[in-house]
């Protein structure tokens, strides 16, 4: 849905508000802020205080958050809404024999994210060696600007849903290669339209960097980013740039073909 469908959808009556809030909570937690008080949740959603408070309480009483010394943080019940995408959508699966022969080739880790609000959502992932300091899986969410598969799916964004993006975004720093302008991150997403990849040198961590291309379907639409992270003092940009870009440009296009063969209505 665009934003301007949005937009038109919450003037209706079929449109519930107390939902759209319940989830900005729960999407409010990350690994950087597993556990929040009320004012965290509040500043963190735009909510008022006493709609963050109720948000909290309910999910408390349903199971989904606890409490204590007055921070909330979420419960293993939560997994259940993100099991019930991954047993009702198992498309992804079709991407891990590709992935997998991507990791044996190169020895690095591959992973496939969509985009999620002002976050990447990670559908697919599979994994060598640990080279970040968070636990990374099927579900985890990482800041779509400081990262080189958020850089793919904002640069194919139609050019109103990414004004409404940049718009809504607050640019944190997260190391100094952090680009957080942003006129300069707008040129990078055009470079990243032009070349039909994108890369980040330790913007989101100190000693990663990744490269990422598109997955489109078989119209040629942009259905999410696949990507390869590497230790910048292991693996250097050329290497990367060189021998293993076209591994990965190859990969993403047979998962491509593959989930267009199998004609799924999920990502037409």
């Amino acid at each position: 849905m665009s934003t301007e469908e949005l937009d038109n959808f919450k003037k209706s009556g079929d449109y519930i508000q107390s939902l759209e809030r319940g989830l900005q909570v729960i999407q409010a937690f990350s690994q950087q802020h597993s556990s929040m008080t009320v004012s965290d949740a509040a500043k963190k959603t735009g909510l008022s205080r006493p709609a963050a408070r109720r948000i909290l309480l309910t999910l408390e009483a349903l199971g989904f958050a606890e409490s204590k010394n007055g921070s909330y943080s979420l419960t293993a019940r939560t997994l259940s809404l993100g099991y019930a995408y991954l047993s009702s959508n198992n498309s992804w699966s079709m991407a891990h024999p590709f992935m997998k022969q991507f990791v044996d080739q190169t020895g690095e880790s591959c992973s496939i994210s969509i985009l999620d609000g002002a976050d990447i959502l990670y559908v697919a992932r599979v994994s060598t060696k640990r080279i970040m300091s968070i636990n990374l899986g099927v579900g985890s969410r990482l800041p779509a600007y400081a990262t080189s598969m958020g850089h793919v799916l904002l640069a194919n964004l139609p050019k109103a849903e990414l004004e409404a993006y940049l718009e809504k975004m607050n640019f944190e720093k997260f190391t100094d290669k952090t680009i957080t302008d942003k006129e300069e991150f707008l040129k990078v997403l055009e470079g990243v339209r032009e070349k039909n990849w994108g890369g980040v040198d330790q913007q989101f961590e100190e000693g990663l960097r990744s490269i990422a291309v598109p997955i489109r379907n078989a119209r040629g639409k942009v259905i999410a980013a696949m990507n390869c992270s590497v230790h910048a003092g292991r693996v250097n940009k050329d290497v990367l740039r060189e021998e293993f870009l076209p591994l990965l440009q190859e990969a993403a296009e047979q998962i491509g073909q593959a989930l267009a063969a199998a004609n799924s209505s999920s990502f037409e």
